[in-house]
């Protein structure tokens, strides 16, 4: 496919250029507590190299990432290359380990896990770094200092922009309104299209929106999700995980016919 029939959008006010689609990095370092349907084996590393290079020769950018993911930061930290020009999205606050997710938004835990994103992404600075919210959107924005902390962080040059993943209409219009917040991630898709106000919001105040779970964990058909999703001029990119070349290819294809 060719790289340049995959549209772009700005993340809001970064000024971030993103393709529509984007890989999400899940499967590549983690299968066990999920909530996908059908198992599936860990992929080798050549696997996950061929997998990057299809996601390059589409012209996608973005590859989102987290320390929930299991052993995929690490897996990306090895295997991304500076010509590869991606644009890496992680996350705080939720760690896999032993089988369970275990949640810390404290500054301490915050800092701790940005500083161990880096090590594992070899990288000096992370691109952006998103609250990987448990569902307490409220509490993480108002009580947990996780926000500041994340500010503090960016001050001393270790992230260039702050996101929010949160699980609540509420939460997410709340994370808006702190002024602190770049990009927002949110659920999004034909079953579920409660967000859609906070899409428009954020549109509107110049914050990035990215789409996480658009097939909703493989229930909907691409066909479907990604055309209703893209349909939302807020929208910057959405992100789709899968092991599969094909898959991503054709994800890009109608992503490319259904955006002008």
């Amino acid at each position: 496919m060719d790289a340049l029939n995959l549209p772009r959008r700005t993340l809001g006010r970064t000024g971030i250029e993103l393709g529509v689609i984007g890989f999400g990095a899940f499967k590549i370092g983690r299968n066990t507590q999920t909530k996908y349907a059908q198992p599936y084996p860990l992929p080798a590393l050549d696997a996950v190299r061929a997998l990057l290079d299809e996601v390059h020769a589409c012209g996608a950018n973005l590859i989102d990432t987290a320390p929930a993911y299991g052993c995929s930061e690490s897996r990306l930290g090895a295997l991304l290359m500076p010509q590869d020009a991606m644009f890496v999205s992680t996350k705080v606050g939720e760690r896999f380990e032993d089988g369970a997710s275990t949640y810390d938004f404290s500054p301490r835990a915050v800092e701790a896990s940005v500083r161990e994103s880096l090590a594992r992404l070899q990288r000096t600075r992370l691109d952006l770094v998103s609250v990987h919210s448990d569902g307490a959107d409220a509490r993480i924005l108002k009580r947990d200092g996780t926000l500041d902390a994340l500010l503090a962080l960016k001050a001393q040059g270790l992230l260039t922009h702050i996101g929010f993943s949160g699980k609540t209409v509420e939460g997410n219009q709340l994370a808006l309104r702190t002024g602190s917040v770049d990009v927002l991630m949110v659920e999004f898709h034909p079953l579920d299209d409660s967000q859609r106000a906070v899409i428009e919001e954020a549109h509107a105040c110049g914050v990035g929106v990215l789409v996480k779970k658009p097939l909703a964990s493989g229930r909907i058909p691409p066909e479907q999700a990604i055309p209703f999703c893209l349909a939302q001029a807020g929208v910057t990119s959405i992100v789709i995980g899968t092991l599969s070349r094909e898959n991503f290819a054709n994800n890009c294809r109608i992503a490319a016919s259904c955006v002008r």
